[in-house]
């Protein structure tokens, strides 16, 4: 009796399955964008259970699928989508792009994009838009304050002067300790065109100080060296990877205008006293130039007695009132100006 019903079970169970098996169709199609790019690699999956495929190089898929069963479209950087089946056998799929998953995917060694919490060394990804918003003319100057971990030294040599950009320290004494900058995936030569010290010269900037911040979509600064390893030596030091906007496939020529303007002014003066004048403190006297000879060897000394109004010698062999000459930090410096305006069209 056992026998005869494991039997019968196991008939109706095959019944089912053949049944199960002639109400599945073999669902086609395609998979795009909203510009009409085709989509590689989209997740096609049944809801609910293991049954999936993937679209290929063309954005073709095809899934065997019962009807009214949920086919559900994933990609990264697009909103998911769920499609029942009906009696059609062709599902053509258009995804749109989802703003809040592409922040969590970013750009790492050779221009690979990767999502975030699948690394394992830290990545930090600045948008191409916080450099035009409080906007600094040179893009080294513009990571200052922006990124854990870097700092940014940028000397009073003018907008089109170097800037020096270490990643976590200084790594060796003798070299520049500077990362290597990548833009799209092209190694770029961030030599400095001569400098400005103490005796003369002049700062010609580097290769930095000549990029755009406008024609910028990311910044990715990879830290370790793990984060670097692709790049070999190179990327000791650390990979600045800037990645460029490009255009898409649209109808018709988008036009983007922006207009900005900076001012700037000095934020700290030194306090200096304004009761001493120049002189030198000469057998435990202050004592102010009387000829050229003492205004010319005490030009740079403030060991004179309190400024009284009296007349002293100048270098230029003048006597003038030996009092305060008032602020020079405002007769040198005025209030900085730029103003940025940027036509870009894309297509």
């Amino acid at each position: 009796m056992r026998k005869k019903l494991f039997f019968l079970n196991s008939f109706v169970l095959s019944l089912v399955t053949l049944y199960t098996y002639a109400q599945n169709i073999n669902v086609t199609g395609t998979v795009k964008e909203q510009s009409g790019d085709l989509l590689y690699g989209v997740n096609v999956t049944v809801k609910g259970t293991t049954n999936g495929t993937t679209t290929d190089a063309n954005g073709k898929y095809s899934i065997s699928v019962a009807k009214g069963q949920v086919l559900s479209y994933s990609y990264i950087g697009f909103t998911s989508q769920d499609v029942t089946v009906g009696n059609s056998n062709v599902l053509n799929i258009t995804l749109s792009t989802d703003a809040s998953v592409l922040g969590e995917v970013v750009v790492t060694a050779l221009g690979v994009s990767r999502e975030k919490r699948a690394l394992q060394y830290s990545v930090t990804e600045v948008a191409g838009e916080n450099f035009t918003k409080a906007r600094v003319n040179n893009l080294g100057n513009a990571l200052s304050g922006r990124i854990a971990g870097v700092n940014v030294t940028a000397p009073a040599t003018g907008p089109a002067g170097s800037s020096r950009v270490i990643i976590r320290g200084n790594k060796t004494l003798g070299g520049a300790n500077q990362p290597l900058y990548v833009i799209d995936g092209v190694p770029m030569d961030n030599s400095q065109q001569g400098t400005a010290g103490l005796w003369g010269g002049s700062d010609g900037g580097d290769g930095l100080s000549s990029l755009n911040p406008d024609d910028i979509e990311s910044i990715t600064v990879l830290k370790g060296a793990n984060a670097a390893a692709l790049y070999g030596s190179r990327g000791g030091n650390g990979v600045i990877n800037i990645t460029t906007k490009k255009g898409t496939k649209r109808k018709g020529v988008g036009v983007e205008y922006g207009s900005n303007l900076v001012l700037e002014d000095i934020y700290n003066l030194a306090q200096t006293q304004k009761i001493y004048g120049q002189g030198a403190y000469i057998s435990g006297v202050a004592t102010a130039p009387t000829t050229i000879q003492q205004a010319s060897d005490w030009g740079l000394q403030g060991w004179g007695p309190k400024m009284d109004g009296r007349k002293v010698m100048g270098i230029d062999g003048v006597e003038r009132p030996y009092s305060y000459a008032g602020d020079n930090f405002s007769r040198f410096y005025n209030q900085g100006k730029a103003w940025t305006n940027s036509v870009a069209l894309t297509g």
